[in-house]
């Protein structure tokens, strides 16, 4: 590891390296141009972990696009297990009334997050309301979710990076990795 690599101590084992990531991202933002066209979508980008996905993404796409933000919060007294309460702790800037909207997510573990969101979206009238989610690890899903772009589905492991994070931590690697047991499972 060189002096500017970031430090990844709690890492058990990369699950999908930095080159994957990017040439999967270029395959979905090519098939995003593709589907939209002519249309501009706004992407809404769930805070905080899709910060760095929805940024590669975007950057990816050649289409005209828009962007808002929104930060919600499903995680109780433990941070590796949603309490299934979702609270918006930052809601969108503008109304996406009549807007194609894409939902840009880190990862779809159970589904409970995105569900509320997304009946919290179609309440507000969008032209279309789709999903693009980065990883998807359907073994946790307790709701039924269709995803519309899916760029992995991973197993039923806890994973860090591009992004993901324990306990804030673990963001800026540049892969996806598996976090050590003994690292979430201290007292």
């Amino acid at each position: 590891m060189s002096d500017h690599e970031p430090r990844a101590e709690g890492v058990a084992r990369i699950l999908i390296g930095d080159d994957e990531i990017r040439a999967r991202i270029v395959e979905m933002a090519r098939e995003l141009d593709d589907v939209y066209g002519d249309d501009v979508p706004l992407l809404v980008g769930v805070l905080n972990g899709a910060i760095t996905f929805m940024t590669d993404l975007m950057r990816a796409m050649t289409i005209p696009v828009q962007v808002d933000l929104m930060e919600v919060s499903s995680y109780g007294g433990t941070a590796t297990e949603t309490s299934g309460l979702v609270r918006i702790l930052k809601d969108l800037s503008s109304s996406i009334e009549g807007k194609d909207v894409l939902i840009v997510e880190d990862i779809i573990d159970t589904g409970l997050t995105l569900n509320y969101l997304l009946r919290y979206l179609r309440g507000k009238n969008p032209r279309s309301l789709r999903i693009c989610a980065l990883l998807d690890k359907p073994a946790r899903r307790l709701v039924e979710i269709d995803i519309d772009y899916r760029g992995f589905t991973i197993p039923d492991q806890f994973v860090i990076g591009y992004g993901l994070d324990y306990g804030e931590f673990y963001r800026n690697l540049p892969f996806i990795g598996v976090l050590k047991p003994e690292v979430y499972e201290q007292p």
